[in-house]
């Protein structure tokens, strides 16, 4: 099965290092990160290649979900690239509480930054790795509900750097 690489692009109204601040320290993240219905919980952020920043989310009907990214490599203020996975409260990765099971445990991402005229264009490309045939065809074919996911998480990352900047001036 043939890895359909998501790529999602938006412009932020921001200094690249602000967005790439967003991106890197815990009390930022619990700010922005996460589907807009869930609240974040818990964090801990280590921020190095082999590092990890494992959080969680709750909903309001009391439904909660462990996460974690996986830190490869990390160039500031550019690129950050991360393996992305449910887990357990102790950071183990676990299935995903949707799809039976089958999304793919692990999922590559390139996140890029790069500065345009005081604004930042982000890029996220991200595909499975270690996943069977099934788990890839899923993920695939759920790219439209991925995009709008991270549009919503998109969009509070611009509420939060809009909020930054005023602080700021």
């Amino acid at each position: 099965m043939q890895n359909q690489e998501l790529i999602i692009e938006r412009t932020f109204n921001a200094p690249r290092e602000l967005v790439f601040n967003a991106w890197t320290d815990a009390s930022q993240l619990a700010q922005w990160w996460g589907p807009k219905e869930m609240q974040m919980g818990n964090i801990s952020l280590d921020l190095r290649p082999g590092g990890s920043f494992h959080y969680s989310m709750k909903a309001e009907n009391g439904f909660e979900m462990w996460g974690r990214f996986a830190y490869r490599e990390i160039v500031a203020p550019e690129r950050i690239v991360f393996v992305s996975s449910f887990s357990d409260k102790d950071g183990n990765i676990t299935p995903a509480p949707f799809f039976d099971g089958k999304w793919p445990k692990e999922v590559l991402n390139i996140l890029t930054l790069t500065e345009q005229d005081g604004k930042t264009l982000l890029t996220l490309k991200g595909w499975p790795i270690n996943a069977t045939d099934e788990e890839v065809a899923l993920f695939n074919s759920q790219q439209p509900s991925m995009q709008n996911g991270f549009k919503g998480t998109f969009d509070k990352l611009d509420e939060y750097l809009a909020k930054q900047l005023i602080t700021q001036n």
